[in-house]
């Protein structure tokens, strides 16, 4: 031990040691030779740290339980419970504050070391203790702890982080359900019969709120408005849009519709669609600060006599089955609202007879992607009119989704979808 001391304090007077910091490392000295300790100590609080001592590994866990030491210097061979054990007990205290063990020893063969490192031991000194070197390892110490208390720090403020995001997230989750009510409610009537036909409506939006929408509005005197509409893009801002434009083809408030003109006689009547679409235009292109545009295709019903008129702006084609299942898929097209100004729009017509319907449907449903990457498309979509040709009313769109569910594999359809399906009965002056 003389050799110890001597040593330790001829290293001492070759170097000067200095440690600044606001709050001393605690270092724990376990060891049964009260010189031993004592020797160490001396140093170690030269050093700049502050230490305990225990004299046994009983006494140095009491001590752990209440200093928290961020190192330990444990002397291996001990009566009672050994350095081993003692790291054992200790590691399974330390819980989220780590402490970095040192086992004083005089084993160096490799097993020895091997069952020092799986009882939970940082780093090993070998006696009789060389300052410099127990120096340095204290250092390296000092080092993986930082870096550990760094991390355990930075893996707090993730963790709060994600709490606060979560806590953000679920605050957004709620009004984008409250707004998935209020888009919804954009539909009134679901479904609603006339005289001589049905109409059903259909919208499903691939996430919470989506830029789909479709209606009906009366339009005079024995005429049903139509609206098929998906603005570019998905999401709030789409879903605003709809919204927007749900006002200008209001059935609740006709003087705002800009689908229809106020007669003398206090009446309504459809516009020719082509025309409505190119005040769309305008009004996008010179009201709203928008980047998105919409496709529409737009349609005046006949109740009486089942004549359509129709304008389409780069929406899909209508799709009208015959009473005897045959399918027709016309339309001329037409450029999207929301791009360009000067845009002209065409008017196309269709005749229903009773025992037809149409079908207006957003691109969702024909661009619905199959598993191998190819797409519903219009060919696919009369497969399934012949399919479900016996299916009415709603009815029909809770078949339709199951019928795209096969194709796709999967309900969670990339893009929203909606549709109307009209169904034309019979006409009154048909007997």
């Amino acid at each position: 031990m003389n050799a110890d001391v001597q040593h330790i304090d001829a290293v001492e007077a070759s170097e000067s040691v200095s440690v600044v910091t606001e709050v001393p490392p605690r270092v724990l000295i376990v060891d049964d030779s009260r010189l031993q300790r004592k020797i160490l100590s001396s140093s170690i609080k030269r050093w700049g740290f502050e230490v305990h001592e225990a004299g046994s590994a009983e006494e140095a866990l009491e001590i752990a339980h209440k200093a928290h030491p961020d190192l330990v210097l444990s002397d291996w061979m001990m009566p009672g419970m050994n350095g081993l054990e003692f790291c054992n007990e200790f590691r399974k205290m330390s819980g989220d504050r780590y402490g970095y063990f040192i086992l004083l020893t005089s084993k160096s063969e490799k097993n020895e070391v091997a069952m020092g490192l799986e009882a939970g031991a940082d780093d090993f000194v070998t006696k009789p203790v060389d300052a410099s070197e127990l120096r340095a390892r204290i250092a390296a110490g000092q080092r993986i702890l930082r870096m550990q208390r760094e991390l355990t720090e930075k893996n707090r403020l993730i963790t709060d982080t994600l709490d606060e995001l979560q806590r953000v997230y679920d605050s957004l989750d709620n009004d984008l359900i409250e707004a998935k009510k209020l888009q919804q409610s954009l539909i009134r009537e679901r479904h609603k019969s006339f005289d001589c036909s049905d109409v059903s409506l259909m919208l499903r939006s691939s996430g919470h709120v989506g830029g789909d929408l479709v209606g009906f509005f009366p339009a005079g005197e024995g005429h049903l408005g139509l609206f098929s509409i998906d603005v570019s893009g998905h999401g709030i801002s789409s879903a605003l849009m709809t919204a927007r434009l749900a006002g200008y083809l209001s059935a609740a408030a006709p003087d705002q519709n800009v689908a229809l003109q106020r007669l003398d006689d206090g009446s309504y009547s459809f516009l020719p669609p082509e025309q409505v679409i190119e005040t769309l235009n305008d009004l996008v292109l010179d009201e709203m600060e928008t980047e998105h545009y919409f496709t529409l295709l737009l349609a005046d019903v006949d109740l009486t006599t089942g004549h359509v008129r129709m304008a389409q702006a780069g929406h899909p084609h209508p799709a009208v089955q015959r009473r005897d299942g045959t399918i027709e898929q016309t339309g001329p097209g037409g450029f999207p609202v929301g791009l360009m100004s000067g845009i002209s729009f065409t008017q196309f017509e269709a005749q229903l007879n009773p025992g037809d319907r149409m079908l207006l449907l957003s691109d969702g449903v024909t661009e619905c992607p199959g598993p191998d990457g190819n797409m519903l498309e219009e060919e696919g979509l009369a497969d399934m009119l012949r399919d479900l040709a016996q299916v009415k009313g709603p009815a029909f769109f809770e078949a339709m989704l199951w019928k795209m569910s096969d194709f796709a594999g999967d309900m969670d359809f990339p893009d929203d979808v909606s549709g109307i399906l009209f169904e034309y009965h019979c006409a009154p002056d048909v007997k």
